[in-house]
């Protein structure tokens, strides 16, 4: 017998008499999807380029995503925004990035609209629409799509995964992550404690396909026929590069003939497959990318190592997601599962002209050593390191186009996709050329199942999806696409699709040369009118694919009109004002967590606090002061920490010693060493730094300092630090009191290096009020105690 079910908000359908056998039951309605409806599973790769999948023509072995191609549809022309975030925010919403106020990527928000950060709730996410019909949502890895001041502890949470339609969520919040020691968060709470240690085999890889097949399973195992949403985001392949060694060993050699043959093999292979038309040209080389045969042997040693660790990497990203296509055959969900696969925009250049150890040196203006990454090239992919390849290889995965990630040529804007879908698609293994963007994957996705765009979510008022479906070439490669006129902007640079051709304004201009590094001016009013003059290039790409050919001196009548459209565009979705500011937005005063304070306190055991709401010490005088209780026998452990491998500050007692570490940017280590043991019984523990010179921002080169390490208040180490990070502990980085769960901001401990002790509060003191005599102070802090 079934039940009577009624929708909520309705009249009750069943009968109420005096007594329950004059009556009748009746329950409200379960949201239930239609019979059939198929499981929607989208896999966002991150910053990988048009000619890096084995499908798109690259030597790097992918199978399980080639074979998504061969059973399913291969898309040459869809587009993304040139940056993570952005994209990731049309991949959601099927509104355009400004339209999300997602301009660029969440750290580098401004206060205007457009910009801010802030996804509006009326651009519904895709999670919550098909929540609405009965739908399991699941967010896996990356997410980066909420405003920093609210990734904290105390949120709000009303923009994290969960508060976006999403029913669960295992990953990250921010833009990347160590692969090792990730910085976890489950739903709403950051992990502590990882599952496993490197040292017995975790990568986060592996971690995420565990949690994706256990969250499918969830599903099945309970109601089979119920469809889910997975939104799969690994963070690979944005740095750090990391991946076991026995995986980029299997590329050993591989790349040692250089990028410009990796281009040259790989733009071949694209055309015997296809993927790009027969008359289209290789675009030049690039002014920013050195000649292969100009680099030294210790150079060539270096870039062919780390792109073997770049093959590997992906190679393993490609085979944990094939772990979910397999489970997903063998629960019976894999032909009725809609599948589409896209990075999130080209290939990335921000390892450098030299590539890096640690990409957190990119984020501060400190430039990549050859000798330095020589002195690494053994560990390059391990935990020891946070590296990024050298953007020659940007360059190169980015076959057959210019540029890269951030700008607004093809090739940081032209993205892999691949739609794979048996039940629902007659054709297998074809190639589809009409123009499409991120913005069309809602639409589509909803033109699939039959679901009309809703109203209002929450009771609030949708705004119109602004992307167009494009299922209609799903069976039918002759289609004409509807997608015609698109808008792109990033850091100042510029694009405009429409009907064929392309307007491009490159800002600087399309190589790094003609700027001072990361901090040239940005773009003023009287710039912008001489760029509109002059510094707009025209292609058209039907016939010049791979814009080799800037045609603006002969079209001048057409790219003017094409810089009013972008214009129209600009003022219909939010784009204005032009921003060329990149590294400099980062110090950008925003709405912070808490107001801003002079001490700051942490308790152990306590979640890590993030770096927008950490105390921020940067070029700044302070004081960190524990209190604590030494059992006897002494203790160890960490005290207070904020950083990793990349860069940061441990306070910590080891061997009963106090002890501090500097770690700038892992290109020098900073210590002190108390020189007394720290006694039993309870203590005050101080760190005090002194700032005695001005920093560089544009050399890479926070304050210098002295630092002074205090035993209720005597004097017990004293050394000099003369150079500190400037910018940012890094985009991964988190305050934690009481242990070190993220990857060793020194190689004296391993994490966590909980402390073994009682520790009562940690402060720390941005006053700028240093104290000489610290020593009497603290006796009659004791004495008072």
């Amino acid at each position: 017998m079934s039940l009577k079910e009624y929708k909520p908000g309705s009249p009750f359908k069943g009968k109420i008499g005096r007594t329950i056998d004059e009556s009748e039951p009746a329950w409200p309605a379960q949201r239930r999807a239609k019979d059939g409806a198929p499981n929607v599973l989208f896999i966002v790769l991150d910053d990988v380029g048009f000619g890096q999948l084995g499908c798109y023509g690259s030597p790097i072995h992918t199978p399980n995503l080639d074979s998504l191609a061969e059973g399913g549809l291969l898309y040459t022309n869809m587009h993304t925004t040139p940056l993570c975030s952005p994209s990731r925010a049309c991949i959601l919403t099927g509104r355009n990035h400004h339209s999300n106020n997602m301009a660029a990527v969440a750290d580098n928000s401004t206060g205007f609209p457009g910009y801010n950060g802030y996804i509006p709730f009326e651009n519904g996410f895709l999670s919550e629409i098909l929540l609405e019909h009965g739908y399991n949502t699941y967010a896996l890895g990356k997410w980066h799509l909420t405003p920093l001041e609210q990734i904290s502890a105390i949120g709000p949470y009303d923009r994290w995964p969960l508060g976006r339609g999403f029913e669960r969520f295992y990953g990250f919040m921010g833009g990347d992550t160590n692969q090792y020691y990730p910085e976890l968060v489950y739903d709403n709470h950051y992990i502590i404690d990882l599952p496993k240690t490197p040292e017995e085999g975790y990568t986060l890889n592996e971690d995420l396909a565990d949690r994706a097949i256990q969250f499918i399973a969830d599903t099945k195992q309970i109601d089979p026929n119920k469809p889910f949403f997975l939104y799969y985001c690994p963070g690979a392949m944005h740095a750090p590069h990391h991946v076991p060694r026995e995986w980029a060993n299997k590329y050993k050699g591989k790349f040692d003939d250089g990028w410009e043959a990796y281009r040259e093999k790989t733009f071949a292979r694209q055309k015997e497959l296809g993927v790009i038309p027969k008359n289209a040209r290789l675009s030049p080389h690039d002014p920013d990318v050195p000649h292969w045969d100009e680099c030294s042997p210790d150079e060539k040693k270096i870039y062919s190592r780390m792109m073997e660790v770049y093959a590997g990497f992906l190679e393993q990203t490609d085979y944990h997601i094939g772990r979910i296509i397999r489970f997903l055959k063998e629960a019976g969900e894999f032909e009725n599962t809609l599948i589409m696969v896209i990075s999130d925009n080209g290939a990335s250049a921000e390892g450098g002209s030299s590539g890096t150890i640690n990409e957190n040196q990119f984020f501060n203006n400190v430039p990549g050593l050859i000798e330095e990454s020589l002195e690494y090239l053994d560990k390059l992919g391990g935990p020891e390191t946070f590296s990024h390849y050298a953007w020659g290889w940007a360059w190169a995965g980015d076959t057959p186009f210019r540029r890269w990630k951030r700008e607004t040529y093809r090739g940081g804007v032209s993205a892999p996709f691949i739609v794979h879908w048996p039940r629902g698609i007659k054709t297998r293994g074809e190639i589809r050329n009409q123009y499409a963007h991120a913005i069309d994957m809602v639409p589509t996705v909803l033109d699939c199942l039959g679901i009309e765009p809703p109203l209002s979510i929450k009771g609030i008022t949708q705004s119109a999806i602004e992307g167009v479906s494009f299922a209609h070439t799903f069976d039918n490669a002759d289609a004409p696409t509807k997608h015609h006129t698109q808008y792109f902007e990033m850091i100042g640079n510029r694009a405009l699709y429409h009907n064929g051709w392309r307007a491009v304004c490159p800002w600087p201009g399309p190589s790094f040369a003609e700027a001072e590094h990361a901090f040239g001016s940005p773009i003023t009013a009287d710039m912008l009118v001489e760029l509109d003059a002059k510094g707009w290039e025209l292609y058209h790409v039907d016939k010049d694919w791979t814009e080799t050919e800037n045609v603006a001196e002969e079209n001048r009548s057409r790219l003017i009109e094409m810089i009013a459209i972008w214009y129209t565009e600009a003022g219909k979705y939010n784009v204005l004002p032009i921003d060329s500011r990149m590294v400099q937005r980062l110090k950008e005063e925003r709405p912070s967590a808490a107001p801003d304070r002079s001490v700051y306190t942490y308790y152990p055991g306590t979640e890590p606090v993030i770096l927008s709401a950490a105390v921020n010490v940067l070029n700044r005088s302070h004081v960190i002061t524990a209190h604590v209780d030494i059992p006897k026998g002494g203790a160890e452990g960490v005290l207070l920490a904020n950083g990793t491998v990349g860069g940061g500050y441990s306070f910590y007692m080891k061997d009963g010693k106090l002890h501090y570490v500097y770690n700038y940017v892992a290109r020098s280590l900073h210590h002190l060493e108390s020189s007394e043991n720290v006694p039993e019984g309870r203590h005050q523990l101080s760190f005090e730094f002194e700032v005695t010179g001005k920093p560089n921002l544009a050399r890479g080169e926070g304050a210098p300092g002295t630092a002074q390490l205090f035993i209720d208040g005597k004097s017990a180490a004293r050394a000099d630090i003369p150079v500190t990070i400037p910018i940012t502990l890094g985009i991964t980085s988190g305050l934690t009191c009481g242990s070190a769960p993220a990857s060793p901001i020194t190689p004296d401990y391993k994490p966590p290096f909980k402390f073994t002790g009682k520790i009562f509060k940690v402060t720390v003191d941005v006053s700028g009020k240093l104290h000489e005599d610290k020593e009497a102070e603290m006796r009659m802090i004791m004495a008072r105690q």
